[in-house]
C-alpha cells in the first residue's frame, strides 16, 4: 500500500514538473484578475460611501467609467485565462495519451495478459480524459491558492491590517478542511474509477459473448448483474460529489466567519466616529475602507475556491497514477532482449515440451508437445475443435505462455523477445481480418507506414486486390467501416494478405483463413496464401479440405506426431 502511495506521488510531482511551464501564463493572467478585481472593489466601495454616508460628487461618474472598464478588463483576463488552461489540458492529454498508447505497444501482447483489454482502453480513453482539469485547473490553482490570496491581503493591509489579519486567518483554516476532505476525495475517485472499469470490462465481455448468453438462457442473468455494475457505479459516483460538496461548504464556512467579523469590527469602528461627531469627510473614509475590505473577503476565497473544486481533478490524477505506473516503462531500451536468428528462408520454430491449460480443472490443452519447423518450411495443424490449434499460434504470438516447457522463434525464446522484435518477425491472417474505420490503402499501409508506392502495388497484385479495387468508387481512397464493413469475406481477406505480403515477415502465422467462405473465394484464397508462403517459415491451422494444397509437415494434434504431406519425407521432431 505505501508502495502504491509513493508511486502515487511521484507520479503526481513528475506531472505537476511538465506542466508548471504552460501553467504560468494561467497564474499570470489569474494575478492580473486578482488585481483588477482590487480596483473594482476599491470603485464600489468609493461609490457607496458616497451614496450612503454624503452626496455623490463630482468623481462618481468618473468612478462608474473606472468600473465598467475594470470590468471589461476582468472578463478578458477570465477569457485568456480560460483558452489558455484548454490548450494547457489539451497539450496535456496528448501527451498522455501517446505515452499510454506507446506504452501499450511496447508491452504488446504479455500486457493483454496482466490487463484486461477493457481496463486498457479506460486508461487510454477515459482516465486521461479525466486528467484534462488536472493540467487546466490544479496546477495554475496549486500557485494561486497562496499567490492571490497573499497579493490581496497585504494590499488590503494598507487600508485595515486588523482585516487583513482576519482575512489571513480565515483562509488558513481552508487548507486543514481541504486536507481533511481531500483524502476522502481521492479514495472515492479511485473507487469509482474501479467500479467504471469492472463495467467497462464486464459490458465488453458480454457483448462479445452475447450469442453464447442468449443461446444458453442467461441474458436475465446477466443483464442483473450489469445492473449491479452499474448501480455500483452510481453509487461510488454520488460519493464523489458527496465529498465535493462537503469540500466546498468548509470554504463558505471560513468565509462567512470572515465577513461577519470584518463587517463587526469595522461597524464598530464607524459608530465609533459618528458617536465622536467626527467630520462627515472623516466618517465617509472610514466607511469607504471598510466596504473596500469587506468586498475584497469574497475575492479572496476566490482562489482557495478554486482549488477545492481543482482538487476533484488531482484526485482523479491519483486514481489514474497507478494504473499509469503499473504500464512498461518508456525507458527500457527497445533492443534489450533476445535477438532471433533470420535465416535466408525465414525463421525456424520449435516446441519444446511444451503443456499448457486455460483451466486446470478442465485438463491441458497441450501436453508435453514438442515439434520443429525448419526455416522455409510449412506446418499444417490439424485436429478436432478445441484441440489446441489455435493455442500453438496464440504462444507464437505472444498472447499466452506456456504452464512448461519452451518455445522459440529463430532459436530464442518467445518469451525473451521484445514486442516489437516479436511483431517484426510474424503476420497473421485469421479467420476474420482486423480492419479498421479508414481507407483501403491505410489499412494496408498500416503493416509498412512507409512503404513504396511500387511496394505497395506489388503487394496489391500478389493479393489479387487489383482485381476488386478498380470497381470501388473511390479505388484505394474508398473508407470502409470498422471490421471491415462494406467489404465481403474474401475481399477483407485479400486485404489482410496485402498487409502481410507489404510487412514481408519471415514468419507466417495462418489460422483458418478461409473459415466462412464459399468454395471458390477459398480456392482463390489459398492461391494468394500460396504466393505469400514462398519463401517463409508457415505455420497453418484448418479445418478445410484445400490445405492439401500445401506441401510441409502435418501435424494432428490427436496424436502429436508430425508427418510430411505432398512429397515431404522428412522433418526434424
Amino acid at each position: 500500500m505505501s508502495g502504491d502511495k509513493t508511486v502515487m506521488k511521484a507520479w503526481t510531482r513528475a506531472q505537476s514538473r511538465l506542466g508548471r511551464r504552460q501553467a504560468m501564463p494561467i497564474v499570470g493572467l489569474g494575478l492580473l484578475s486578482s488585481l483588477v478585481a482590487v480596483g473594482q472593489a476599491w470603485c464600489v466601495a468609493a461609490i457607496l460611501a458616497r451614496v450612503l454616508v454624503g452626496p455623490a460628487g463630482s468623481g462618481a461618474a468618473g468612478l462608474l467609467g473606472a468600473l465598467a472598464a475594470l470590468a471589461l478588463a476582468r472578463g478578458l483576463c477570465l477569457t485568456l485565462g480560460d483558452i489558455v488552461a484548454a490548450r494547457a489540458g489539451r497539450a496535456a492529454r496528448r501527451r498522455l495519451r501517446d505515452g499510454v498508447l506507446s506504452a501499450i505497444l511496447r508491452g504488446g501482447p504479455a500486457l493483454l495478459r496482466q490487463q484486461h483489454s477493457a481496463e486498457l482502453t479506460a486508461l487510454a480513453v477515459d482516465r486521461v480524459e479525466a486528467l484534462d482539469g488536472f493540467f487546466a485547473r490544479w496546477i495554475p490553482a496549486s500557485i494561486l491558492w497562496i499567490a492571490a490570496p497573499g497579493l490581496i491581503a497585504v494590499l488590503a493591509a494598507f487600508i485595515q491590517p486588523g482585516s487583513a489579519a482576519i482575512m489571513a486567518a480565515c483562509g488558513l483554516a481552508v487548507p486543514v478542511g481541504q486536507a481533511l476532505f481531500g483524502i476522502g476525495a481521492a479514495v472515492a475517485s479511485r473507487n469509482q474509477f474501479l467500479a467504471m472499469t469492472r463495467l467497462q470490462a464486464r459490458f465488453l465481455d458480454r457483448v462479445r459473448g452475447i450469442a453464447t448468453i442468449v443461446l444458453a438462457g442467461r441474458t436475465e442473468d446477466e443483464a442483473h448483474r450489469l445492473a449491479d455494475a452499474a448501480d455500483e457505479l452510481r453509487r461510488r459516483t454520488m460519493k464523489v460529489l458527496r465529498v465535493a460538496f462537503l469540500s466546498s461548504a468548509s470554504i463558505d464556512c471560513a468565509m462567512v466567519v470572515a465577513l461577519v467579523l470584518i463587517a463587526l469590527r469595522n461597524g464598530g469602528i464607524v459608530l465609533e466616529l459618528h458617536h465622536g461627531a467626527a467630520s462627515p469627510a472623516l466618517v465617509a473614509d472610514a466607511t469607504m475602507r471598510g466596504l473596500f475590505v469587506l468586498l475584497l473577503v469574497p475575492e479572496f476565497f476566490v482562489p482557495l475556491r478554486g482549488l477545492a473544486l481543482a482538487y476533484q481533478d488531482r484526485a482523479h490524477a491519483a486514481g489514474a497514477a497507478s494504473a499509469m505506473a503499473a504500464l512498461p516503462d518508456g525507458d527500457a531500451p527497445a533492443s534489450a532482449g533476445a535477438t532471433a536468428q533470420v535465416d535466408a528462408e525465414g525463421v525456424s520454430v520449435a516446441f519444446e515440451h511444451v503443456t499448457f491449460a486455460w483451466d486446470a480443472a478442465r485438463g491441458p490443452v497441450l501436453d508435453d508437445l514438442s515439434f520443429a519447423v525448419p526455416a522455409g518450411q510449412t506446418l499444417i495443424l490439424v485436429g478436432a475443435s478445441g484441440s489446441g490449434k489455435s493455442t500453438i499460434i496464440e504462444m507464437l504470438l505472444g498472447f499466452v505462455v506456456p504452464g512448461s516447457g519452451r518455445v522459440t522463434i529463430g532459436r530464442a525464446d518467445v518469451t525473451s523477445l521484445t514486442p516489437s522484435n516479436l511483431s517484426g518477425l510474424v503476420s497473421w491472417i485469421g479467420q476474420k481480418p482486423v480492419l479498421f474505420a479508414g481507407t483501403l490503402r491505410e489499412n494496408i499501409l498500416f503493416a509498412r507506414p512507409d512503404a513504396s508506392a511500387e511496394d505497395l502495388g506489388h503487394a496489391l497484385r500478389a493479393a489479387a486486390v487489383d482485381t476488386f479495387v478498380s470497381d470501388l468508387p473511390e479505388g484505394l481512397e474508398t473508407r470502409i467501416g470498422e471490421g471491415g464493413f462494406g467489404l465481403s469475406g474474401g475481399q477483407a481477406q485479400r486485404i489482410a494478405i496485402a498487409r502481410a505480403y507489404l510487412k514481408n515477415a519471415p514468419l507466417l502465422l495462418l489460422d483458418e483463413p478461409t473459415a466462412h467462405l464459399d468454395p471458390a473465394t477459398e480456392a482463390d484464397i489459398f492461391a494468394s496464401l500460396r504466393g505469400l508462403a514462398q519463401g517463409r517459415t508457415v505455420i497453418l491451422a484448418s479445418h478445410s479440405a484445400s490445405v492439401h494444397e500445401f506441401t510441409g509437415q502435418r501435424l494432428d494434434l490427436g496424436c502429436r506426431h508430425p508427418v510430411p504431406v505432398q512429397g515431404e519425407h522428412e522433418h526434424v521432431g
